[in-house]
């Protein structure tokens, strides 16, 4: 699960560098990134990891699968190492040696039982979550720079936590109708498509940083008290201070690293391309929005945009 969302991670990075900012709450952004073959294949990663991350929350409490799902950003600093010749500082190093020590706590601390069922309440408010996110999106769309980066990456992180929480449950349906027939399903959906698009957007407000590292706080602590409220989450008694302490590490760790997962080679064509456009008597975020933008292959085989491209990487989650 960790390594698939690592590599949809990778792969949708690339694609997305090469997709127009967008300042509304418009779903075509979605299918603008499906016209990238990179995507496609990244979005097949993320299908692989969904699915086994729905088939680990039938038996295993929210607080290690929803942070199992972050730790994916820790498997795409690797691979950038050692696909596209990223950099790793000794930081990144530390990082990475946390990640994998945070996870290891949680495993350890983890008991495995069964999700209780929401209930008619819990039903409707997910209803009204989705509503709330959908309708603050509506607005948030409109907020540019960092701002609208923490706010859009907080949001989409909520989505994807309403939809771990409706997956939970979901997962111990007996039969394929009954699963068919669970309004959860639908809610499961709605809320992954809704955080999915918000993520989108968020990531193309200039700050990658940012979003990111408001995602994954509010993705993982709202599912995971949920999860140790209401759905029969459990840790192994005498260690729940390890599950607190591995939960906060693994946290810190994949926040730490989202400044360093952001496609290198993005940031090296945007700083080539400075010069051109001082010389030209623009600055390159002016070029960025009012001039056309062209794609040039890189020394690693990705793909960089004018201006602000290299700040765009959608990340999803569920």
């Amino acid at each position: 699960m960790i390594v698939a969302y690592g590599f949809a991670n990778l792969l949708q990075s690339v694609a997305a560098a090469r997709t127009t900012v967008h300042h509304t709450f418009d779903p075509g952004l979605l299918l603008r990134l499906a016209g990238h073959r990179t995507y496609l294949i990244g979005l097949a990663c993320q299908v692989v990891g969904f699915v086994l991350a729905f088939l680990a929350r039938r038996d295993l409490p929210l607080f290690l699968v929803q942070a199992s799902v972050a730790a994916g950003l820790g498997v795409t600093a690797v691979l950038g190492v050692l696909v596209l010749k990223w950099r790793l500082p000794l930081a990144e190093m530390v990082l990475l040696v946390l990640l994998f020590g945070g996870i290891t706590a949680l495993v350890l601390s983890a008991e495995p039982a069964p999700s209780r069922q929401l209930g008619t309440a819990g039903l409707v408010g997910l209803v009204a979550a989705l509503g709330v996110f959908a309708g603050s999106g509506f607005f948030a769309a409109r907020l540019r720079g960092a701002t609208g980066s923490v706010v859009l990456g907080s949001l989409a992180g909520m989505a994807f936590s309403a939809a771990a929480v409706a997956a939970r449950p979901l997962a111990s349906a007996d039969s394929a109708e009954a699963f068919a027939r669970d309004p959860l399903l639908y809610l499961l959906v709605a809320h992954s498509v809704v955080g999915q698009l918000l993520l989108g957007l968020a990531m193309q407000r200039g700050s990658t940083t940012a979003a990111v590292a408001a995602m994954d706080a509010a993705g993982a602590v709202p599912a995971a008290i949920i999860g140790l409220l209401l759905l029969n989450d459990r840790i192994w008694p005498g260690r729940e201070w390890l599950a607190g302490l591995g939960f906060l590490v693994t946290l810190a760790a994949v926040v730490g690293l989202t400044r360093y997962a952001e496609p290198q080679h993005h940031h090296a064509t945007a700083r080539d391309r400075e010069p051109t456009a001082a010389g030209a008597g623009v600055v390159p975020a002016q070029a960025a929005s009012t001039g056309p933008r062209s794609e040039t292959t890189t020394s690693t085989g990705g793909v960089g945009s004018a201006g602000l491209a290299g700040r765009r990487r959608p990340i999803t989650r569920s």
